[in-house]
């Protein structure tokens, strides 16, 4: 063999398509971004900082991450891009340099019943190839072990168009795996007939339970008085057999009530239509509390919750069926496979390995493929969606994440750090906005945004070195290298809430007296526990006294704004209505005072099909959302659209005092300035807020409730370095108050700043579920007998 040898031994000129070594944004205006402009390096990790508010996500998802999209988008046929989702162009002047952009976000999974770890993650396909193969006795092709098919079977006949036309008897059936009493749930629902009814009363007695139905008056309670299925003067227990049917399950018939035609039907299906049919969330606080109380949810007696037919959970490879194999822990699981020799599904075989072997590497192997979707934390699924990513072949693709190490312990942060790294390595672009100083250190590059959050953030503080950040002066710069001491004296418990034999998901039987009156930490590594302690006993163990502040997000829609999520609108309403002397109606966009134009969205949208659709400012409103009427009555000097763009710090000053005070609003306002919401603006749409913006909108709402408990789930999610200080403020402002604070959280700050620490461990999954320290952070970390205590002491430098 030969190979050509160069004479030639002078420098090659680079070559001019190396030159595209840089994603340039000039001009970026998203959201509060002003007019932005930045290089960042390819094939390098860049950490965007920033307080929470700042512009991160405007800048990276918003603009660099959607331009993308859009133009990968723009790469298919009319026709399929009429099944994919429409993106307008961001508002920005110049994007060069741009790659295809890999998002992997914290939106959670879908929160469907059938979806689950497995079904996510293509997993549960391999397997079900596998059993079909393998499975003994062998039932069927791969939909035969899957619990989203159904099994059908049809005959009759068919005409086959083919020289003499003749009618042919056919058979149609197709396997699948869905247990057909659960349809593949895995629960079954069951309605309380107690919490819709007191039996020992009569209908003229007033025997309904249901919120709203307890006048005599009430339309609804005399059609069943007045129907003649039922003696409205009979206790309800001492119902004939067939008054009872009809009485629950009647079907719908007309009847005249005080000369009116309404129509009967059964209470259970009345109930199921006008309650269950409803999204929970969307429902008022007294309605949704009714609900959770009247329908309970039970494992499926017949497929005893694996969601699978009997057929399905018969065929075994050695002793394991499908079932078992989907509950086994993935790290339990990938040996399994591993101990599987089988040449002739080898491809198979390896394929099923990497991707059980991948969770493991991200630090998932504590959970199942039988986990539904919709209870893994915002954590969780991240590092999910990013399963799929580790082995791919792709380089030189932008990879886009949203603060990876939410839900990680100190000790899970290092092995994220290697994966980001590896994904470098490999030639990619990785784009990070994260807050925790671990991650911000391993950065080729950081691009810091700020100074403020909201209208006082969006443009570019720093650019450069990790060290460029530390002398620079930033908000980000100056906190990097702050770290939280321990407490000298830690305050007295005034209580404890006893929790005995806790055996939720991985618990090991764990007995615990947490402490109250005070500020108690619960830590782990993740998947060690600490949900399933909290969220499992304590509601249980202290009754309606508990207020949970979980990171399950907002529902709202762009019409949604801090001032209606909140509750604030409704006194602001009823004081303008007040010193006007109209109704309250007239000031809600939703409602009366709307501009008929634009129905009070003070935009007009317009559907262009495939292409993204075009927002403009309503010309008759002005973008302000109310009829021109509406804007001539005053409180205090202002119309109610100038209140809606007031900022949150200037609205609690404005109805502090004066003409304009109103107490209630001026409560409200005061929790959302506590929690560091006071640069918002009171008509800011909830789709516009940051993930860590959502959060403490949720605790502000929360704080003005009656409860004696408050449980956080990891409040610093999206919390830049510089606030934690004021959220740390907050929590001793709670517990002062003579409230009970119990905080599920792996900052290191939250803990050194604790009273009371319980750490759970030691591992995570079937290696945790245990108590392994209780007591004062000063005592965890002169002990440092736990993965937790060694980070403590590095943290606080003991």
């Amino acid at each position: 063999m030969s190979s050509a040898r160069r004479t030639d031994q002078r420098p090659a000129a680079a070559h001019v398509a190396d030159s595209h070594d840089l994603i340039r944004v000039h001009g970026a205006r998203e959201n509060n971004l002003k007019d932005v402009s930045i290089e960042i390096p390819k094939r390098r990790l860049t950490v965007f900082t920033g307080v929470s508010g700042s512009g991160k996500s405007s800048l990276v998802f918003n603009t660099i991450a959607a331009e993308s999209q859009r133009l990968i988008n723009e790469t298919y046929s009319a026709f399929v891009q009429g099944f994919m989702p429409t993106l307008a162009r961001p508002e920005v002047d110049v994007l060069d340099g741009l790659t295809t952009a890999i998002i992997v976000d914290q939106q959670r999974m879908g929160a469907d019943p059938r979806s689950t770890v497995g079904t996510a993650t293509d997993a549960n396909a391999m397997l079900r190839i596998l059993f079909s193969r393998l499975g003994d006795p062998h039932i069927g092709p791969p939909s035969a072990y899957s619990f989203n098919t159904a099994s059908v079977r049809a005959s009759g006949a068919i005409t086959v168009e083919r020289g003499n036309k003749k009618a042919v008897k056919a058979t149609y059936e197709r396997t699948g795996g869905m247990c057909a009493n659960c349809e593949g749930r895995g629960q079954v629902s069951d309605i309380d007939l107690s919490q819709l009814y007191d039996d020992s009363k009569s209908l003229a007695e007033g025997a309904f339970t249901i919120p709203g139905w307890k006048s005599d008056s009430q339309w609804t309670v005399q059609v069943y008085a007045q129907s003649g299925f039922v003696d409205p003067d009979k206790p309800i227990r001492e119902y004939t057999k067939k008054e009872l049917r009809d009485f629950l399950y009647g079907e719908p018939v007309k009847v005249k009530v005080n000369g009116v035609n309404l129509t009967y039907e059964g209470l259970i299906p009345k109930i199921q239509k006008s309650f269950l049919s409803k999204d929970k969330e969307a429902m008022q606080p007294h309605i949704r509390a009714f609900v959770e109380r009247a329908v309970t949810f039970t494992t499926c007696p017949e497929c005893d919750g694996t969601r699978l037919s009997e057929g399905a959970r018969s065929s075994r490879i050695g002793k394991v069926s499908i079932a078992d194999a989907c509950a086994m822990e993935i790290r339990d699981l990938a040996e399994w496979v591993r101990g599987l020799d089988e040449p002739s599904v080898a491809p198979l075989l390896t394929a099923l390995r990497d991707t059980l072997d991948s969770f493991v590497e991200i630090g998932l192997g504590y959970l199942s493929l039988d986990r539904p979707a919709g209870t893994l934390s915002g954590g969780e699924a991240q590092r999910v969606k990013m399963i799929r990513h580790l082995g791919s072949s792709l380089t030189d693709t932008t990879y886009v994440f949203d603060e990876p190490t939410i839900g990680l312990h100190p000790h899970d942060i290092q092995r994220m750090n290697d994966l980001l790294l590896r994904l470098r390595d490999k030639g990619n672009t990785v784009l990070v906005v994260e807050h925790k100083p671990e991650t911000i250190a391993i950065a080729d590059h950081v691009v810091d945004l700020g100074p403020g959050a909201g209208t006082a953030g969006g443009t570019v503080c720093f650019e450069g070195t990790v060290e460029g950040l530390r002398a620079g002066g930033t908000v980000t710069g100056r906190h990097l290298d702050d770290r939280a001491t321990l407490k000298e004296t830690v305050r007295k418990p005034t209580g404890t809430l006893e929790i005995r034999d806790a055996t939720t998901h991985n618990l090991q039987g764990v007995d615990v007296d947490v402490p109250l009156g005070v500020l108690c930490v619960v830590t782990g590594v993740a998947g060690s526990g600490k949900s399933s302690l909290i969220h499992g006993s304590v509601p249980a163990g202290a009754g309606a006294d508990v207020v949970s502040v979980d990171q399950s997000p907002i529902k709202g829609s762009r019409r949604s704004n801090p001032a209606t999520y909140t509750g604030l609108l409704d006194p602001i309403r009823k004081a303008f209505a007040k010193a006007n002397g109209v109704k309250p109606a007239l000031f809600s966009a939703n409602s009366e005072g709307a501009c008929p134009t634009c129905n009070g969205a003070g935009v007009i949208y317009t559907d262009l099909a495939m292409m993204a659709g075009v927002a403009t400012p309503c010309e008759d409103c002005e973008g302000k959302r109310f009829q021109p009427s509406v804007l001539e009555y005053h409180l205090g000097g202002r119309d109610i659209s100038e209140v809606l763009a007031m900022s949150v710090a200037r609205a609690e000053e404005f109805f502090g005092g004066g003409q304009a005070r109103i107490p209630a609003a001026h409560k409200i306002l005061e929790r959302l300035a506590d929690v560091g919401l006071g640069y918002l603006t009171l008509g800011q749409p909830l789709t516009t807020l940051s993930g860590g913006e959502r959060q403490r909108l949720k605790l502000a709402t929360h704080m003005g409730d009656k409860g004696g408990v408050y449980v956080l789930d990891e409040p610093t999610t999206g919390l830049h370095l510089a606030d934690v200080e004021q959220l740390l403020g907050l929590l001793d402002r709670l517990v002062d108050a003579g409230k009970s604070v119990i905080v599920i959280e792996h900052h290191q700050a939250v803990m050194a700043h604790a009273d009371w620490i319980i750490d759970l461990g030691p591992g995570a999954g079937h290696d945790g579920g245990r108590i392994v320290f209780e007591g004062t952070p000063a005592d965890l970390v002169a002990d440092r007998s736990t993965l937790t205590g060694e980070h403590l002491a590095a943290y606080v430098g003991g």
